[in-house]
């Protein structure tokens, strides 16, 4: 093995810049792509990272399954419409899901900080369960940590899910094609929102809840159907605008979408417009976009809408020929268009 003297990596800023940075921008967008792209990429070469997605896919004897982790941070740990533990779930098993995978099996692990009461950490333990239940999962392995009181905000909890490939698709963004048809399972940016709600002490006419939530039962539809999806991606950091910003750089297309046709909710525009956001960049915990041929189009639409959490399904655009370059434009509800281009930060740290 190498000495650390040995390894280098090529960043396009010294190393040690990266915490500040991170910091500076809440650790997303187009900087957290560049630090994965020129410091754990390189840094983990020869291991199988095929291309940038929520889950990696990879071959067991016969069987083809899916991995993937993740670890949640959210603040506040409770918020409306579910807390830490819900999310936990949600989040791996819904990226188990877009890589077309059926979900079977979940790690759970817990860094505790000192002075958690115990009745949060049961109300966020019995969430979990509850959740991977009715996500149709097993949480089999775990581990518990405890921090000194102030290191850790509370509770942290990192998740890592297997499943099961059961078709020949290859469902990724190098799959997208030139005419495509995008579309979207719901509403935007409710999951932000409502913890922001929450967080500035926002008051609506109905309280915004999150939208965090299982999408296991409508993709396994989809392809059950036998519908050609082509990629599949949920909507988390970065939002609406972070995803179609990433397909189209991997597939080296270009994406035009239309805003008349992707759903905002009144109460989450409002919020948005007093915190100065754009809900096309705030993140999702139940929302997914699909990939497909424009043939299949009505199809699809039928099917997501048979599930209440992708009863509210649109199709919002297309995937086009770069010109010159990938890029992702939106025309908006008067006609005028323009790029959308990858938020160059997190809008909203600390979310999930």
């Amino acid at each position: 093995m190498e000495s650390a003297a040995q390894f280098t990596l090529s960043c396009p800023f010294p190393i040690q810049d990266y915490p500040q940075i991170l910091m500076a921008h809440g650790g997303g967008g187009r900087l957290m792509h560049q630090l994965l792209d020129n410091m754990f990429l390189p840094a983990f070469s020869g291991s199988t990272l095929p291309s940038p997605h929520d889950a990696s896919v990879f071959q067991a004897g016969n069987t083809r399954l899916a991995m993937t982790t993740d670890s949640y941070v959210v603040r506040p740990m409770c918020f409306p419409g579910g807390n830490l533990g819900s999310l936990a779930v949600h989040g791996t098993v819904n990226d188990l899901a877009m890589a077309g995978a059926r979900p079977l099996y979940l790690s759970a692990g817990f860094i505790i900080e000192e002075g958690l009461r115990m009745e949060t950490l049961w109300q966020i333990v019995s969430s979990m369960r509850e959740a991977a239940n009715a996500a149709g999962v097993s949480i089999i392995t775990g581990d518990t940590k405890v921090v000194d009181k102030g290191k850790g905000d509370g509770l942290f909890i990192n998740t890592t899910g297997v499943g099961i490939v059961e078709h020949p698709l290859s469902i990724s963004p190098q799959s997208v094609q030139a005419g495509d048809a995008v579309l979207v399972s719901g509403d935007v940016g409710r999951h932000g929102m409502a913890i922001m709600a929450v967080r500035e002490g926002l008051a609506f006419e109905s309280t915004i809840e999150s939208d965090s939530a299982s999408l296991v039962l409508p993709v396994l539809d989809l392809l059950r159907q036998g519908l050609e999806i082509h990629c599949m991606r949920d909507l988390t950091r970065g939002g609406l605008t972070s995803v179609l910003n990433e397909i189209a750089d991997a597939s080296q297309l270009g994406i035009s979408v239309e805003e008349k046709h992707i759903p905002v909710r009144g109460d989450v525009r409002a919020a948005c417009e007093i915190l100065g956001l754009d809900p096309l960049q705030v993140a999702c915990e139940g929302r997914f976009a699909v990939f497909l041929p424009q043939s299949q189009i009505e199809a699809a639409l039928e099917i997501l809408r048979r599930h209440q959490v992708s009863a509210g399904a649109t199709h919002i655009g297309k995937v086009t020929q770069p010109s010159p370059a990938p890029r992702v434009t939106l025309r908006s509800v008067i006609g005028a268009q323009r790029i959308l281009d990858m938020p160059s930060g997190e809008q909203l740290p600390r979310i999930c």
